[in-house]
């Protein structure tokens, strides 16, 4: 499809502009559909290796069937895999239980924080996209963190003929973001294109299938009958439904996943 080769050769192109000009970037990969397609799309930029760590945050709360399929892919791929965990926090039982602010800010950001400062990462590659969440729309291609992590969502660098701000003033880190310019349904038919693996728990069981994954007990199912990926992009076509309307977090109110994400949460 013309499209979906536009699209990926977009990701692409900026995917080799920020390995030409970060000297220690990393990918994020949460195992799900769009961080498995971005790497899928690192190993196309890079004649079929990914040149970079690949950083999975394990809050010690996702799925079994997630760690499964992460570490058979990591395998599979070749991956220089790191998982990063904030053991201190998990050592006192911070969970969901604290809150979703308080448990995402010290499982996921927190751990992330540790992992960037410790291996000296100046860029990191996530998969996000507008369409997913009001607030991940205020993203650019190349946003950069301040020295405390903090990302000011008012003053993000101007982006114009596909010319980006590629470092900051203060050295700090740079988020680079390949996929913002797809949909949710632009990530399904190129999974479907390119045979790409997913994990099972995407696909419908007793008319009930998970449509984002995240920590187990933040997560829930929607009603489904779809059992393959070409179901899941028909699907799609028609949903009304909002894709992370499975996901906790998300159903605060704007500001609060504006304020995770100013932190530095994904």
């Amino acid at each position: 499809m013309l499209e979906l080769k536009d699209l990926e050769n977009r990701s692409i192109y900026i995917l080799r502009e920020a390995y030409a000009e970060f000297k220690r970037p990393a990918v994020l990969w949460s195992t799900g559909k769009d961080s498995t397609a971005t790497l899928w799309l690192c190993k196309k930029a890079f004649f079929g290796k990914i040149p970079f760590p690949v950083i999975h945050i394990d809050t010690t709360y996702k799925f079994k069937q997630m760690y499964a399929f992460r570490n058979n892919l990591a395998k599979e791929w070749g991956m220089n895999l790191i998982v990063a965990r904030n053991e201190e926090a998990i050592k006192e039982g911070v969970g969901p239980k604290d809150g979703k602010f308080e448990c995402c800010t010290s499982l996921k950001t927190q751990a992330l924080m540790s992992c960037l400062e410790e291996n000296r990462f100046d860029a990191l590659i996530l998969a996000i996209r507008r369409d997913e969440h009001g607030i991940r729309a205020k993203e650019r291609y190349f946003s950069p963190r301040d020295e405390d992590f903090k990302w000011n969502y008012k003053d993000q660098p101007l982006e114009m003929w596909d010319q980006y701000q590629s470092t900051t003033e203060d050295k700090t880190h740079t988020r680079v973001h390949p996929i913002l310019h797809w949909r949710e349904l632009d990530v399904w038919e190129y999974v479907k294109q390119e045979n790409l693996p997913v994990n099972p728990m995407y696909f419908a069981k007793d008319g009930k299938r998970y449509r984002s994954l995240g920590c187990e007990p933040c997560t829930s199912t929607i009603d489904s009958d779809a059992k393959t990926i070409e179901e899941i992009v028909e699907e799609l076509k028609v949903t009304k439904i909002a894709e992370r309307s499975g996901r906790a977090q998300d159903k605060e109110k704007a500001f609060t996943m504006q304020k995770l994400r100013a932190l530095g949460y994904m």
